[in-house]
């Protein structure tokens, strides 16, 4: 093989660029074939297969480089941010020896890539490639070199490693596990690659599998978990975890819909826990990933190690989306004996999920017996003020500023999902930070599509004491009567300060509606509600649901 197409690979072995043929590593021909790769022991994954791409056209090669990159990339930012900025917005032009060019739709998004984005997508290409490359951004005709980046001085060995002349190929399960190295590049390579020193064993992997689990994110504390009637009584037993974990509440489960706090609230107990007492051994996993783990343990025959780590290695469980093992039969036998174990022994064990226990089809009625033992408490859908409140702290924790009337707009717009919120919020700030304008409400409503939806304009103080009155099975006239009965009384006071939260009404004629009262009583019964509402979570409770009723 000559100089200059040892200097070319890898991409001179998995691209066409070069019309003279290229010679073919052996087993590379044996992967067109899956019997004779069968016969080799040699897996035909998709990964392996697509990486021979000799017989593929160039357009496909990159449409499946551009592929895996993106996935990388997606992984690395959130799905969400993703989806709002960069999905189909990106695509591979060309690719050389050390340098990597991507075709950008808009300028917009160039620019944002440029400025926040592009360290995250260096990693995403040095985990699809095996190293890192000099990207050339296009937008048209207009062109932009990044900073080259150094590659990294070491690698961890994975499944095989391939050393040939000019090139090394590390291959694992999947294209994110398989890494090349060019050696004119990599002068160290070799030496890496024979060190025993990076060659991990089979239990290394899994004190390092076992290490990953602990890692939470710093930024999910209970100091900016902002707290509503909504979710207060979720807040509260959270925090009573965190400061007597295994004794409070041995065991928690939290229940809500998607994007309203769960997975907050369990890195919060554990930063707080770790905080506390860091020789606390915190497991915080998906439900899906335990479920992987205990599929691998069965297939390579370690499930009593599996069932070891958890039982004698964990002093505080914490499984997210726990409803994700229904149907799993092997799965609910393994988590049935972790729990029993780890209950037995005084552990705390937490778990969230997007449904009450009784109400998970597919899962055993010891498995659910189990989950409801302890504490379990739900968080609702925040009211208005929780959702002003949130969209406020989360601008300042990222230095945007939005005037009042758009965080109000957004806020009684955007009513299910807190992530939503939350990605609404950072399209504004990148539009304003981007383009160096002010954020408007009429700005806002063209750059995320919003219409003001509130109903409150259209909330009557005899629309909120109806809803009332339904709500406490009390008639309506009572809630109008001069009656002091205690429910009465309760309920006349809620009606009064939702009438004066939602619709703004005067102290006078919320008092003229609810019995001809001044306004000092109207007053009253406004503090009175506020004060419960940080203490009585029943009272919460009702006001949550009455909101969603008049919503």
């Amino acid at each position: 093989m000559s100089d200059k197409k040892d200097s070319n690979f890898i991409f001179s072995h998995f691209f066409n660029l070069e019309n003279s043929k290229t010679e073919i590593d052996p087993f590379q021909e044996q992967l067109k074939s899956p019997v004779a790769a069968e016969k080799s022991n040699r897996p035909t994954n998709k990964v392996q297969v697509s990486i021979n791409m000799q017989d593929q056209s160039d357009s496909d090669e990159l449409s499946l480089l551009n592929e895996e990159i993106c996935s990388q990339f997606k992984a690395s930012i959130g799905e969400q941010k993703f989806n709002t900025y960069f999905k189909g917005m990106l695509s591979i032009q060309s690719i050389g020896n050390s340098e990597l060019s991507f075709n950008i739709s808009t300028p917009f998004i160039k620019k944002m890539l440029e400025n926040h984005y592009l360290e995250q997508l260096n990693h995403s290409i040095e985990n699809t490639l095996g190293k890192r490359f000099q990207i050339i951004l296009r937008t048209g005709n207009v062109e932009t070199v990044a900073a080259p980046s150094i590659p990294n001085s070491s690698f961890a060995h994975n499944e095989r490693i391939e050393s040939h002349d000019s090139y090394t190929v590390t291959r694992g399960a999947s294209v994110q596990d398989t890494r090349f190295f060019i050696n004119d590049i990599r002068p160290d390579t070799q030496d890496v690659i024979n060190s025993p020193e990076n060659f991990i064993s089979n239990s290394q992997q899994e004190d390092i599998a076992g290490a990953m689990l602990t890692q939470f994110d710093p930024q999910k504390t209970f100091d900016n978990f902002i707290v509503g009637p909504s979710n207060n009584m979720a807040h509260a037993a959270c925090s009573a975890v965190a400061e007597s974990p295994g004794k409070v509440y041995p065991s928690l489960y939290i229940y809500s819909s998607s994007g309203l706090g769960k997975t907050h609230l369990l890195h919060a107990i554990a930063n707080q826990i770790n905080k506390i007492s860091s020789s606390k051994r915190i497991c915080l996993i998906s439900a899906n990933d335990f479920i992987k783990e205990m599929v691998k343990a069965f297939r390579e025959r370690t499930i009593d190690n599996f069932r070891q780590r958890y039982t004698d290695q964990v002093d505080i469980l914490m499984i997210d989306d726990i409803h994700e093992i229904k149907g799993k039969e092997s799965t609910q036998n393994e988590f049935f004996n972790i729990f029993n174990e780890l209950h037995g022994k005084g552990k705390q064990l937490i778990f969230t999920s997007d449904k009450m226990p009784k109400d998970i089809d597919g899962i055993e009625e010891r498995v659910r017996t189990r989950l409801s033992w302890g504490l379990v408490v739900d968080i609702q859908q925040p009211d208005l003020e929780t959702r002003i409140a949130i969209l406020k702290h989360k601008a300042i924790a990222q230095d945007i500023y939005l005037p009042d009337d758009v965080i109000n707009l957004m806020a009684s717009s955007i009513k299910d999902n807190i992530r939503e919120l939350e990605g609404s919020l950072i399209r504004l700030g990148a539009y304003s930070s981007l383009l160096n304008v002010d954020i408007d409400i009429e700005t806002a409503r063209e750059q995320l599509k919003l219409d003001d939806i509130s109903n409150i304009s259209s909330i009557t103080m005899d629309n909120i004491a109806k809803t009332v009155a339904t709500h406490f099975k009390i008639p309506l006239a009572d809630i109008r009567s001069k009656s002091r009965q205690k429910e009465v009384t309760l309920a006349r006071h809620i009606a009064m300060y939702l009438s004066y939260k939602l619709i703004k009404e005067t102290l006078t004629e919320i008092g003229k509606y609810f019995g001809k009262r001044d306004h000092t009583s109207v007053l009253h019964a406004i503090h009175k509600i506020k004060r419960n509402l940080k203490n009585d979570a029943k009272i919460s409770q009702a006001i949550v649901e009455i909101e969603n009723d008049l919503n």
